[in-house]
């Protein structure tokens, strides 16, 4: 892609601000296409096209860490530029989110519904998962739990596809900008009613979707499923640039093991931050 082929991953660990650009321009352009093309399913494609413009530059951003695995360096000097690789991949999301809120914000009402009708189902239902009497330890078992399956799914499609666990961040993406968007749409609402803007106020009018419950715990939740994506992309480089017949195959081994474990770390964090501190807030 032509976007993709003017940052490489030395420049973006340089300036990591430029992902959130290039972010923003692939979910936008994604967006477009999907209406212009795939109207009917564009909760979907769009994030597809967004994940295959995104393809590229991943897959050189993780060839480059596995490069880094194999060289005659300490793991706490590699832990530190994998930081700036997680810096990079995050800005990238926050890219993506910031382009998914604002179209959700400035399409019109049907258009908007239309567009992110998935993602607006899947928020009704994690809305419906969280209500009702649980004990805080079955809780915090169960999100815990869960939030291992999406990271072993993120280790698998990484391993499997090389990149393939960019699409669960991408449509981990979009969710969070139709809830934000949804967020917004609804103050902008009542703000105008408020004012007498009744024509402007019923243009940004959608039912009202929770996200602040989400804020607080869903960032680290992110963090993590990176860190594993990395992981998972990093063996599926190794096995296949066949660096398995290297010595220094062990060394990979441990960085990936590392990895893993700082990833379910800070998924447990945020279990304890969801069970806890999310209902004391909201």
């Amino acid at each position: 892609m032509v976007l993709e082929s003017l940052l490489t991953p030395l420049k973006a660990k340089q300036r990591p601000w430029m992902l959130l650009i290039l972010g923003f321009v692939y979910a936008v352009l994604a967006l477009v296409l999907s209406l212009w093309i795939f109207e009917d399913h564009a909760s979907l494609v769009m994030v597809f096209l967004t994940v295959i413009a995104s393809l590229p530059f991943i897959h050189h951003l993780l060839t480059a860490e596995e490069q880094k695995d194999m060289e005659s360096v300490s793991e706490k000097k590699l832990l530190k530029e994998h930081s700036k690789t997680l810096t990079v991949l995050m800005m990238l999301f926050i890219g993506m989110a910031i382009a998914f809120t604002l179209l959700y914000v400035f399409l019109p009402q049907e258009m908007a519904s239309q567009v992110f009708k998935v993602q607006s189902q899947t928020i009704a239902n994690l809305n419906q998962q969280v209500t009702g009497n649980v004990a805080q330890t079955t809780l915090l078992s169960r999100i815990f739990l869960n939030n291992i399956k999406v990271l072993i799914f993120c280790i698998l499609f990484s391993f499997i596809y090389g990149s393939g666990a960019i699409f669960i961040l991408t449509w981990n993406a979009s969710v969070i900008g139709a809830a934000a968007g949804n967020f917004v749409r609804t103050q902008l609402a009542q703000y105008a009613s408020a004012v007498g803007l009744q024509k402007v106020g019923s243009y940004f009018y959608v039912g009202s979707l929770s996200i602040l419950r989400y804020a607080v715990h869903g960032i680290p939740e992110i963090l993590a499923y990176f860190v594993a994506a990395l992981a998972g992309g990093i063996i599926s480089v190794a096995i296949v640039r066949k660096d398995y017949t290297s010595n220094r195959f062990q060394k990979v081994l441990l960085d990936i093991s590392d990895l893993v474990l700082l990833a379910v770390l800070i998924l447990f964090i945020a279990a304890l931050l969801e069970v806890f501190v999310t209902p004391a807030l909201f």
